[in-house]
């Protein structure tokens, strides 16, 4: 486990704003796009009522931390959920179950 990965991938985790878009992208309904292939940056904008750069900045945060990938088409970006930062947080909070026992008994 490398703590500055982890550390980045709690951080993204760690806006209203951001959980909002992981969540959107892991729920959407493919045919919300005309491509169907990723959430286009002007769909997160009317999502989060959030300016284009402010989307922006927390979509940059989001592809950094690993959480999503993006493809520029056009003047637009695509976006989808990646599995990567994911599963650095689901690790990180493995490796900190395991070392609390108490802690895990009780999740159960």
């Amino acid at each position: 486990m490398r703590l500055e990965e982890t550390a980045d991938v709690f951080k993204a985790l760690g806006d209203e704003h951001r959980l909002k878009i992981l969540h959107f992208l892991a729920t959407r309904d493919p045919a919300c796009c005309s491509t169907g292939a990723g959430i286009c940056g002007c769909d997160l904008q009317d999502l989060t009522g959030l300016a284009q750069p402010t989307v922006s900045h927390h979509m940059k945060l989001l592809l950094s931390a690993g959480l999503v990938t993006g493809e520029k088409r056009g003047k637009w970006t695509y976006y989808t959920l990646s599995a990567r930062g994911l599963e650095v947080a689901r690790q990180g909070i493995a490796f900190l179950l395991s070392h609390a026992p108490q802690a895990a008994q009780e999740a159960v």
